[in-house]
């Protein structure tokens, strides 16, 4: 009778909340140590908030090169062989079978081999050759950094697309974007520390600018989706109330002081912190986000630099322009997307028409995004990324089209202290392998946080009972690209 009779005293279901608990077991000694922890978290509270925040800016592991990141998506798979990676081979063994083995690892059957349908020509000093794809980016090549040799381990949209942002294809992770607002905070108390521009619905959705584990103060902020045109988009639920700022603020600090009466209680919730910080920053957006994103002050120069009021460069233009402005805010890492289903790179027929058409669309504009960087000096401090999930096979699939081909793919970095005119790995002759310095996906984050002051070994959080990290077990930085 006495055992069960303090088995039920002992019952946590006999308590209301965790701190009743750690009062009346083991003589309130966990009360004690609790109430010693709450000490110290009332004296944090006394400091000015930016101090306290999540997103309060935080030391880096080494010295960085940049300060920010701009992150290119070019959702579907940019054929690497038709645009940065030439192979003169293709065209001579055109329509005959491939003279070496396929990938075992394929998404889908592919026939013989297909000649790229466009030319190559030199640019620059660096004479590295760009096809007439991206005439405009190719003026530009003397100051990007080329990386060949890309690697990556999904043929198919989903997989490869969690792995280009998260590091992983299978399991729920971090995106890029979330690990460097865990390591680095934010500029800007103002705007969100990581923004999203037209991110996907598809192949993954939310989780490609998601913070998985990691508290969710980390995670992007998206402005639209890839299924409507940009100049309808924002961001959403900003709208003030028709009560005024003052009506807000107060109605507001009611809903904080009662939260946080609630987390006394019931303990921290990382998922309750984090909505209490969006009310805030919400709040604080509407003095400083419509100003960020009204590019009416540009000027028309600036504008026409970008491609804005020009078919088919206005939607791409505005959304590299506005990455622009973001950065100059203090936002630590933008990603703007060329996304499907409005703008899809998934060329498995009508390969000229489909790349043509999506290259005359962002061409321009990022183009104008380096050249703007420059002349406003944020050049040396922004790391911009161009990429893309897969690149495509160099064999044809039906007559006129490419299949999916993580095996071998191009990407490219620029800004940052990285070397200009560079190129950084191989392929064979046929683009089907990387033949030489191999930059796996794991590899490329790796460099990417490096780049921005962070050890990929050292940034980690502990979370189900072992430390996690952006790439894993894996990753080496690509010291060579770096000036």
């Amino acid at each position: 009778m006495a055992n069960s009779r303090n088995s039920k005293l002992c019952s946590w279901q006999s308590f209301a909340t965790r701190r009743d608990a750690l009062r009346h077991i083991a003589c309130g000694f966990g009360h004690v140590a609790l109430l010693g922890m709450l000490a110290g978290e009332a004296e944090a509270t006394r400091r000015p908030r930016s101090a306290r925040s999540p997103l309060a800016p935080k030391p880096q592991h080494q010295p960085p090169k940049a300060k920010r990141v701009i992150f290119l998506f070019l959702h579907g798979g940019l054929s690497h062989i038709d645009s940065f990676d030439h192979k003169p081979k293709l065209a001579e063994l055109d329509g005959q079978p491939v003279p070496i083995e396929k990938p075992k690892f394929n998404f889908a059957p592919t026939g013989n081999v297909l000649k790229s349908p466009w030319k190559f020509s030199h640019y620059g000093q660096s004479g590295i050759e760009v096809s007439e794809l991206f005439p405009h980016v190719g003026q530009s090549i003397d100051d990007i950094c080329l990386i060949r040799s890309m690697s990556a381990n999904f043929v198919a949209h989903g997989g490869a697309n969690l792995q280009l942002n998260t590091g992983n294809g299978i399991f729920v992770r971090p995106c890029l974007g979330s690990w460097l607002l865990y390591g680095l905070g934010s500029e800007n108390e103002n705007l969100p520390g990581f923004i999203t521009i037209c991110p996907t619905v598809q192949h993954g959705g939310a989780q490609n600018f998601g913070s998985a584990f990691l508290p969710a103060v980390y995670q992007g902020t998206a402005i639209g989706n890839g299924t409507r045109e940009f100049t309808d988009q924002g961001f959403s639920n900003l709208d003030g109330l028709a009560t005024g700022h003052a009506t807000q603020r107060r109605k507001l600090d009611l809903l904080g002081q009662r939260n946080e009466r609630h987390l006394s209680r019931s303990g921290h919730d990382a998922r309750l912190a984090a909505r209490i910080e969006s009310f805030e920053l919400a709040y604080r957006m509407q003095m400083e986000a419509p100003q960020a994103m009204d590019l009416s002050d540009e000027t028309e120069e600036t504008q026409r630099l970008y491609g804005i009021g020009e078919d088919p460069t206005d939607e791409f233009g505005r959304e590299c322009l506005l990455a622009r402005r973001f950065a100059e805010r203090g936002v630590r890492f933008i990603q703007v997307g060329h996304s499907g289903p409005r703008n899809y790179w998934d060329q498995h027929s009508n390969l000229k028409g489909g790349h043509s058409t999506n290259a005359r669309k962002v061409d321009k504009p990022i183009a104008g995004l380096l050249h703007d960087l420059k002349r406003r000096g944020l050049w040396d401090d922004t790391l911009v990324i161009c990429g893309t999930e897969f690149g495509r096979t160099p064999a044809a699939q039906g007559s006129d089209g490419r299949d999916h081909h993580p095996h071998a793919f191009t990407m490219w970095m620029a800004g940052a202290g990285l070397k200009g005119g560079y190129v950084h790995g191989e392929t064979d002759e046929l683009g089907y392998y990387v033949t030489k310095d191999k930059m796996h996906l794991h590899d490329f984050h790796a460099t990417v946080l490096h780049l921005m002051g962070l050890d990929h070994t050292q940034l980690t959080y502990h979370y189900s009972g072992r430390d996690y990290r952006l790439t894993d077990v894996h990753g080496n930085v690509a010291r060579d690209i770096i000036a």
